[in-house]
């Protein structure tokens, strides 16, 4: 392969930025039903404004039916502002992805992430 055409997207500062905040990623366990999850998001250096508490929320939503073609819907809140600076969207996709990996694993997924300018829609296909 022709080394040439490899093309780094994050740099290393950021890369950086990214390691620390998904080495100190937290969850907690707001609300269950027999559908959905609300967790809320802890990160190192962001929290929301006002009371300084958790980044954001995760809201996961479950099929009952058991079929599996159908897609778990999960949607990613982030109350930073600082997140939504356009510099930062490989944080807020990063972090985004771990987020799907940790709660909800290989099962096939849309998400939905929410913040600002780095808002986003992807799919997870198994």
């Amino acid at each position: 392969m022709d080394n040439k055409r490899i093309v780094e997207t994050v740099n290393e500062s950021m890369q950086r930025v990214i390691d620390e905040e998904i080495a100190g990623l937290t969850f907690t366990k707001n609300f269950r039903s027999a559908t959905a999850e609300e967790w809320y998001i802890f990160l190192s250096n962001y929290q929301e404004p006002t009371s300084g508490g958790a980044v954001g929320k995760v809201i996961v939503h479950y099929n009952l039916y058991g079929n599996r073609d159908i897609f778990i819907n999960t949607t990613v809140i982030y109350d930073d502002p600082k997140l939504y600076q356009p510099d930062v969207h490989p944080l807020v996709y990063a972090v985004s992805d771990e987020i799907v990996n940790r709660l909800v694993g290989y099962a096939d997924t849309l998400l939905s992430v929410h913040a600002g300018d780095n808002s986003y829609q992807a799919e997870y296909k198994q």
